[in-house]
């Protein structure tokens, strides 16, 4: 059994699916994806959130569901 690829959901999408998509490949909750994504961003002024999320939302292909 092969694990998912890493692509944008559009069932689980708030934005653009990104969270959605990394926690559907590592199998998590998009929840805690999300939150810990904006804990990160918020706490680290070395990690530009919003800059890494516009580029996996333009890099990450659009999966089927």
């Amino acid at each position: 059994m092969s694990s998912p690829t890493l692509s944008r959901t559009r069932e689980d999408r708030v934005l653009a699916g990104v969270a959605g998509g990394i926690a559907r490949r590592f199998d998590w909750n998009p929840t805690v994806v999300r939150a810990l994504f904006v804990i990160v961003s918020v706490v680290s002024a070395a990690f530009p959130g919003l800059l890494v999320y516009l580029l996996l939302w333009m890099l990450m292909p659009e999966g089927e569901g």
